[in-house]
């Protein structure tokens, strides 16, 4: 006898009896369960990658930004401006500027215009 019932579930004999609908449905509810979740475990793999390779690019880009950075501070300053423009002959002022002063009148510029 359960040489018998073995034999019947290999042979998937209860996949064709009567009241086998329910069991079919049963079946591909769960083929559809792992088809939903394999999809799922693919998406989130190439979601995966994503973000791994904008991780990586952002970080090159930092890098860039930060060398560039270093470069700008270099060429603002005062010795390398001047170095530089040395070579076109231009040459810094021995002479210190000279702050102009105006001293401004409160008046009105109408009485200005009627004058």
């Amino acid at each position: 006898m359960v040489k018998e019932n073995f034999y019947n579930l290999l042979k998937a004999k209860y996949l064709s009896e009567d009241g086998a609908l329910e069991k079919w449905q049963f079946i591909l509810f769960l083929l559809l369960l792992a088809i939903i979740m394999i999809a799922n475990s693919h998406r989130y793999e190439k979601k995966v990658y994503e973000i791994s390779a904008l991780t990586t690019e952002v970080k090159q880009l930092r890098s860039e930004f930060v060398d560039t950075r270093s470069e700008l501070m270099e060429l603002k300053m005062e010795s390398t401006i001047s170095q530089k423009m040395e070579l076109i002959e231009v040459f810094p002022s021995e002479v210190p500027p000279l702050k102009i002063k105006v001293n401004k009148q409160d008046e009105n510029i109408f009485k200005r215009l009627w004058q």
